[in-house]
């Protein structure tokens, strides 16, 4: 019989009660708790953090039976042995989950006044008026009537914030809401036992870290590296039987099953020298998308569901807005400091904070000498979603109900129609934009040429390096080569003269497949691919 894959499911009791393979990550739990600090932790969405906060709300709620046979049971009695105090201590637990409204149409502060209204219930209300007197006038309340200190959990507390972002009025209004509530952590740091704050993004000008100087960010901290996501040794020793199933409906043996899916989801790097285990030893120096990772081996194939959950539109515009070349996405050029990368700022027209923070990028090196990071998409998964996002954005004209997508190219490609692709490639550049006048449409038609290539996956090497020269692209499918040059406002004839001249097709010269020699031209003024001559070997 099947085990119980935890898909979508972020309650820590239906995991443990209904019999879910659970990935255990109570030893982070307890590490936290016992420090005490303030935290905050930022990781993308579908990473888990949910199921965390959902997890410290149990520990803090006392309820042991929840956590037999985890690692925290085992650190929570040794402690409260040693120490000679109550072990599984029950604490009032304020949970402000704001992952459940869509803060373009639900008013902010009326979604805080009806969480704190049910708490008002249990501690009683005050006179206060303000969303944050409330709040801490029921910190306080429960404090004074268990005689325990309360725990604050707060879940995507910048949902009401990336929600609306393209509305900067309600985005200002949001910010303020939030500015004004949680102010009120440092005020009632005495009736405090621990306060934990998660999200995507960290943004620097919301109060909630301007003001609470004490928070302390772990989110690019190596203890808790592996916090959330899943480690390869998490996943080998706890899904050995689906790591089997898979392998098997995939035709491949064990290694080659892992290699899969350290392809298609592994990759997130949150400190440079990867995640430590709760004994404090490596455990692998990256991490694996759990919801990406969890889909696979239930639904036994190596798919995406990551970007089925939603990409941020405004993101790709972002990204396109600023120019941002997306080869550098692959290529080992894009990098940042730990500063920019903690911090974000919403009128920063610069994506690569909030690309990182949404998992869009991750760390691939370090400096430690000059604390630079390296940045670049974590794996194919990402890599292929996003490309796709950013073609659509590039170029409007990307449709598979138009046929101008990649799979039609694909398909010509392997047919050997050169018109057809001629007739694609012409539909992509007549749908790009205007810019502006600092925005030059070269830059455009190059991403838009490197997208689409890239897209076909397998098949593609663009910008082939050789001894005479470079190649703009070289795309190998199973019966035909192309071998392709660009030119803008130049000609076809001049595009095909500089691969003869340079001996671009020459690798393929005993080759049996067909090979194509193409030269392309494209109109800057008028942003049309305007001539096209195709030479067969």
């Amino acid at each position: 019989m099947a085990r119980k894959l935890p898909i979508g499911i972020q309650s820590f009791e239906s995991i443990r009660r209904d019999g879910y393979v659970y990935v255990d990550k109570t030893a982070y739990v307890y590490k936290l708790a016992s420090e005490g600090k303030p935290y905050f932790l930022s990781r993308p969405r579908r990473f888990g953090k949910s199921l965390l906060v959902s997890t410290m709300r149990a520990y803090f709620e006392g309820r042991r039976e929840l956590f037999e046979g985890l690692e925290i049971e085992r650190l929570e009695g040794a402690e409260a042995e040693a120490e000679g105090r109550e072990a599984w201590v029950a604490r009032p637990v304020f949970h402000f989950d704001f992952t459940g409204q869509d803060y373009r149409t639900a008013a902010l502060e009326d979604a805080l006044g009806e969480q704190l209204a049910r708490w008002e219930r249990v501690y009683g209300a005050s006179g206060a008026v303000t969303l944050g007197g409330r709040f801490q006038d029921l910190i306080e309340a429960a404090h004074a009537q268990s005689g325990h200190r309360a725990a604050v959990l707060v879940d995507e507390y910048d949902k009401p914030l990336l929600d609306v972002m393209e509305d900067e009025s309600l985005l200002e209004r949001n910010r303020g809401v939030l500015k004004g509530f949680f102010s009120v952590l440092k005020k009632a740091d005495d009736h405090l036992r621990f306060a934990f704050l998660t999200g995507v993004t960290k943004f620097s000008k919301v109060s909630i870290f301007s003001d609470l100087n004490q928070l302390s960010d772990v989110s690019l901290e190596r203890d808790y590296a592996g916090i959330c996501g899943v480690t390869e040794s998490e996943l080998v020793a706890g899904f050995a039987p689906e790591l089997e199933a898979l392998a098997v409906q995939l035709g491949l043996d064990a290694a080659g099953c892992l290699e899969a899916l350290r392809a298609q989801y592994d990759g997130y790097c949150f400190h440079p020298d990867g995640p430590a285990a709760a004994d404090g030893q490596p455990d692998g120096r990256r991490v694996y998308n759990p919801f990406s990772l969890l889909n696979a081996l239930h639904k036994r194939r190596v798919g995406s569901w990551w970007f089925e959950t939603g990409t941020p539109t405004f993101l790709v515009r972002r990204m396109r807005d600023a120019m941002l070349d997306p080869r550098r996405l692959t290529d080992g050029t894009i990098y940042a400091d730990e500063g920019r990368l903690s911090d974000y700022r919403a009128d920063d027209p610069d994506p690569i904070p909030l690309m990182f923070q949404a998992g869009y990028l991750t760390i691939v090196s370090a400096d430690p000498l000059v604390g630079e990071y390296t940045l670049a998409v974590p794996n194919a998964e990402v890599r292929h979603g996003l490309e796709k996002g950013l073609l659509s954005a590039w170029a409007p004209g990307y449709s598979e109900s138009r046929g101008t997508d990649v799979y039609t190219l694909r398909r010509l490609l392997e047919a050997g129609d050169t018109d057809g692709i001629r007739d694609v490639l012409a539909a992509l550049f007549a749908s790009i934009p205007y810019t502006r006048e600092d925005d030059p449409f070269e830059n455009y038609f190059q991403a838009v040429i490197w997208l689409v290539f890239e897209l076909l996956g397998r098949y593609v090497r663009t910008e082939v390096r050789q001894a005479r020269g470079r190649a703009d692209v070289v795309v190998e499918a199973t019966s035909h080569v192309y071998v392709m040059e660009l030119k803008r406002d130049g000609t076809a004839e001049e595009a095909l003269a500089q691969i003869e001249a340079n001996g671009y097709a020459e690798p393929f010269s005993a080759d049996s497949r067909q090979v194509h020699r193409v030269g392309c031209a494209f109109d800057s003024r008028t942003r049309l691919l305007s001539d096209w001559l195709v030479a067969l070997n």
